[in-house]
């Protein structure tokens, strides 16, 4: 920004260095009040002796001088050293010293100023008063404006450009969103543009997303676009658990955010505070609503504050108080949705500009096999693989690296130490091969990325399909599609292996064939027994274990249908995979030979396998012959071993 938001330099600008110098004053204080102390109580040099001692030396003749107070006898002897004692009354002590001729001195009586044994008295307490004062600022200065002494200041931070300048070139794809708030950015720029029609800039704008879709991103890039200070605060740095610090909060935002007016005011997770109001005990006066409403009041109250955009994010809008969406407020609400291909291409290539990448990288090919990733995947994405790469002492980050990271993100890491018996990868192998098999012979399945049996996070093995392009609405179709192919491993167990050899590996393949046949009835209608109606529990907001919505009443008759219907679609699905698997059993041999020689097999592998064709793929240890001047190398090529050691059968 401008020279004023420089930090003044000296020791007065570095808060380490203040901090030193006052604990060094305080030790300077506590020493100069010990050495006063000790002054008062330790007049005099010399050691201490007793009375009788001294009279014995005065009588002795060792006495040179003395010099006599009230409090104090303090003196020299012939020897030089130096004594001191305590006197008593004793009227005999100035004639006897007279007579061993002693040289007598007096020290006159001076009288303590009213001011200096105040100052005696008083030093303890003030300095026991200077050192808890600093330590109650320094509390209060380490923990923000929610220290002891400012329970209701605000705790938002402003971001200015010298901290990391965000515009609308480091967001990308999200365009639509970009250009709702592009107004916004117009206005803080020439808020008389519109000024002169006599129009007025929304007053808030709601982004709403699935996390990691960039919403802190784009209102940090429209302060930055637009060159106003930036004000940051979490939706729970309201709430305390004293009942008005959040309101008080609001207020003291509202009040700094006008000094720096126009400026931009970022809450994320508004969810935390805009609640609905009226869902928690007792009459409603609780900490968290008394919070919501001084935010509607200042976001629309009887004080009008211009300049001042409030820009909050959720990922919830639906658990939103119906008094922040009304015009005049959060007037906007801006979808931000998760990056379609074209999108995904365009965040991909801002978070690779930080990386060296290799002449084969393609972000397109990237992008259409990460469907449904947001912003933050994608960049988490991009992170994996140049760590894949710096592992391997790489230079560039090739593609290799990125289909590696992409299969971590997708499917969780590879678990190579994990053993497994040879029935068990058999197991594996073609119950992975049955899904492949189904799917491939299923016209409305996505086609197959990638079949393993490597075990993954929690599964031992992996059947990966890709659509082929950004999808928003499934079909009738494409639904009994993804039946048949999720019970196409139990099938292929149960062919294969027998009834009695049914492994629990299909479990996860059960819980999502049932839930899917239970969307299918009870909300989207496709079911010509139970007919187009909704019985699903509608979703609401819960408290204390009880839904704030009813369940949808339903009688036992229909909810037996329900449930008949639901077990008769999941069985479609399973009698849909042992129909395809049992025409085709010949290329589920050779599949699941295939994956028990190579573990790892692409799409286009598993086609060229299904097809009859050889995989290119060199084997361990085989000889290759050169070809060309550059001493490349072409494989031999070889077809897969079936699962007991014997050709696999061509497929059909």
């Amino acid at each position: 920004m401008n020279d004023d938001n420089k930090q003044p330099s000296g020791p007065g600008g570095n808060p380490w260095m203040k901090s030193l110098l006052i604990w060094v004053g305080i030790l300077l204080a506590l020493a100069l009040f010990v050495t006063m102390f000790d002054s008062r109580t330790t007049t005099g040099s010399g050691n201490t002796i007793a009375y009788s001692s001294f009279l014995d030396k005065v009588n002795e003749g060792t006495v040179r001088e003395v010099n006599v107070s009230r409090e104090i006898i303090s003196g020299t002897l012939t020897s030089g050293e130096k004594f001191r004692t305590y006197p008593i009354a004793d009227p005999t002590l100035v004639p006897t010293l007279r007579e061993k001729g002693v040289t007598i001195a007096a020290r006159p009586e001076e009288g303590s100023s009213i001011w200096l044994v105040l100052l005696y008295q008083s030093l303890p307490f003030l300095l026991f008063l200077g050192i808890a004062f600093f330590v109650l600022r320094q509390m209060q200065k380490n923990s923000g404006a929610g220290g002891a002494m400012g329970f209701g200041k605000s705790r938002a931070k402003m971001l200015t450009q010298k901290e990391g300048r965000v515009t609308f070139d480091d967001v990308a794809g999200i365009d639509e969103a970009r250009e709702e708030l592009e107004e916004v950015v117009e206005f803080l720029k020439d808020p008389t543009k519109f000024a002169r029609l006599g129009g007025k800039i929304p007053k808030g704008a709601l982004l709403v997303g699935s996390p990691g879709t960039g919403k802190t991103l784009l209102a940090r890039a429209i302060a930055g676009e637009a060159g106003v200070p930036f004000f940051t605060i979490s939706g729970s740095d309201f709430v305390e658990m004293f009942v008005g610090v959040g309101a008080s909060r609001v207020r003291d935002m509202f009040e700094q955010a006008k000094k720096s007016a126009p400026c931009i005011v970022f809450i994320d997770e508004i969810d935390a505070v805009g609640r609905h109001r009226g869902a928690g005990l007792g009459n409603g006066n609780d900490e968290r609503e008394q919070t919501l409403n001084q935010l509607l009041v200042e976001m629309d109250g009887f004080e009008a504050n211009e300049g001042i955009i409030i820009v909050a994010a959720t990922n919830r809008p639906d658990v939103l108080d119906p008094a922040l969406l009304r015009p005049g407020r959060f007037d906007r609400q801006v979808v931000v949705p998760r990056p379609d291909i074209e999108g995904r291409i365009k965040i991909l290539q801002v978070h690779m500009k930080k990386v060296p990448l290799a002449p084969d990288v393609d972000a397109r090919v990237i992008a259409r096999g990460t469907p449904g990733f947001s912003g933050a995947d994608l960049a988490n994405l991009v992170n994996e693989a140049a760590l894949m790469a710096a592992r391997k002492s790489k230079r560039l980050v090739a593609m290799a690296e990125f289909e590696q990271a992409k299969d971590k993100v997708m499917m969780g890491a590879e678990r190579r130490s994990m053993v497994m018996t040879e029935d068990e990868k058999r197991m594996t192998a073609y119950h992975e091969a049955g899904h492949a098999i189904v799917s491939i012979h299923e016209p409305a399945s996505d086609p197959i990325h990638k079949a393993t049996i490597i075990p993954r996070g929690r599964a031992l093995g992996m059947v990966m399909r890709l659509p082929e392009r950004d999808s928003y609405s499934y079909h009738r179709d494409k639904m009994y599609a993804n039946l048949a192919v999720s019970m196409g491993g139990r099938v292929a167990e149960e062919i294969i292996f027998g009834y009695d050899k049914v492994s629990s590996g299909a479990s996860g393949d059960i819980q999502y064939a049932t839930g899917l046949a239970r969307d299918m009835i009870t909300k989207w209608g496709m079911s010509d027994k139970v007919g187009p109606v909704e019985y699903a529990q509608p979703e609401g907001e819960s408290f204390l274990g009880y839904s704030a919505t009813q369940p949808r009443h339903m009688s036992n008759e229909t909810a037996q249908l329900i449930d008949a219907e639901i077990r008769a679609t999941v069985e479609g699905g399973l009698t849909r995979a042992r129909t395809v698997l049992t025409e085709h059993i010949d290329q589920l041999h050779t599949l699941a030979g295939a994956l028990l020689e190579y573990e790892t097999l692409t799409g286009d592998e598993i086609k060229r396998l299904i097809a009859g064709e050889d995989i290119d793929r060199p084997e361990p240890g085989a000889n290759v012959r050169p070809v060309g001047a550059a001493g490349t190398s072409i494989p031999k090529t070889r077809r897969p071993k079936g699962p007991f050691g014997t050709p696999a059968p061509q497929g059909a």
